[in-house]
């Protein structure tokens, strides 16, 4: 209003002036929308979580960093910066070895910061290693970061196990599909056999290259369906279908949680297309052994063993 009223005495004193703003008035405007429109824009920080990946880009001149740890405290300050500011913020995860192989094939002469920007961005549209930054110090943003890049990695390898298996030369299935279907249907009837509670999935898969690992977390109201991350359970199933589809000898371990109870756990080996319930001396040797030396372990404290139950699911025949 005090810039409507401003502009009318102008018009008083300098004759029919519509149409045009005072340049201070259009500066401050412009300014007031530019940072407007910069609380729309999404911001991505690149981040270089170890040491070696750090010295890596070391050789590059326009990199001015000479010291991981510094480094690491001026991106932490970076990201509270851009927070003060409204900035709707995500990190990155930068791998020097990528940016390379980025560069190469696009031309673009890796020892400028348009660059590194230009590959930070890509990192991000195309779904990789991707933390949103919601306050966290950056000694939680690292492992979180790397986390995130593993899970990624495993839930690849094991799509690209399920892809490469075909289809049945007997009846014309697709084994990957069938295997995937298999451990949805596997995991549905798991959560809901669990009960309420905190439960915490982990499946690990034996496959020819690396051993794959995924972990899933549900909650299970006592009224209402189970909350469960729709990722996180996608690269579950893909495991689980991994193990399936390779006849591997897999498991999978529950963790339940709940207040004013010890935490129950629960085990099951994968065999064929199923998955057979451990007994509870099983389940108790499974946790209370080291599995590089073969030594027994002391029982976690407040922790109870138990037997896997029933999964109530017929085997399925999937045709490799």
């Amino acid at each position: 209003m005090a810039h409507t009223n401003r502009t009318n005495t102008n018009r008083k004193r300098h004759g029919n002036t519509a149409g045009r703003t005072g340049p201070t008035g259009t500066s401050r405007r412009a300014r007031s929308e530019l940072r407007a429109l910069r609380r729309e824009v999404p911001c991505v920080v690149g981040l270089l979580a170890d040491e070696r990946d750090f010295t890596a880009m070391r050789r590059y001149r326009t990199f001015t960093f000479d010291d991981h740890r510094k480094y690491l405290r001026r991106i932490d300050g970076l990201l509270r910066s851009l927070a003060t500011e409204g900035e709707h913020t995500a990190v990155a995860l930068f791998d020097p070895e990528e940016f390379a192989e980025y560069c190469a094939e696009t031309g673009h002469d890796p020892d400028t910061t348009i660059a590194r920007g230009r590959f930070t961005a890509r990192v991000a549209a195309s779904g990789g290693a991707v933390v949103p930054y919601t306050g966290q110090p950056v000694g939680q943003l690292v492992p979180q970061l790397v986390n995130t890049a593993v899970r990624r990695a495993t839930w690849e390898y094991a799509t690209m196990v399920l892809a490469d298996l075909g289809e049945c030369a007997d009846c014309g299935v697709d084994i990957g599909r069938a295997s995937f279907d298999r451990a949805s249907r596997l995991l549905t009837h798991l959560i809901e056999r669990a009960g309420p509670g905190t439960h915490h999935l982990v499946c690990s898969i034996p496959a020819p290259d690396e051993q794959l690992l995924a972990a899933l977390q549900v909650v299970r109201p006592d009224t209402g369906p189970a909350r469960l991350d729709a990722s996180e359970s996608a690269e579950f199933v893909t495991v689980l279908a991994a193990g399936i589809a390779l006849d591997s000898p897999g498991g999978v371990v529950l963790r339940t949680t709940g207040p004013g109870a010890p935490d129950r756990l629960r085990g099951w080996r994968l065999r064929g297309s199923g998955l057979t319930p451990l007994s509870e001396g099983q389940v108790f040797s499974a946790y209370c052994t080291d599995a590089d030396t073969g030594e027994p372990l002391s029982p976690e404290p407040g922790v109870e063993y138990h037997a896997g139950f029933d999964l109530g699911i017929e085997d399925a025949d999937i045709h490799r």
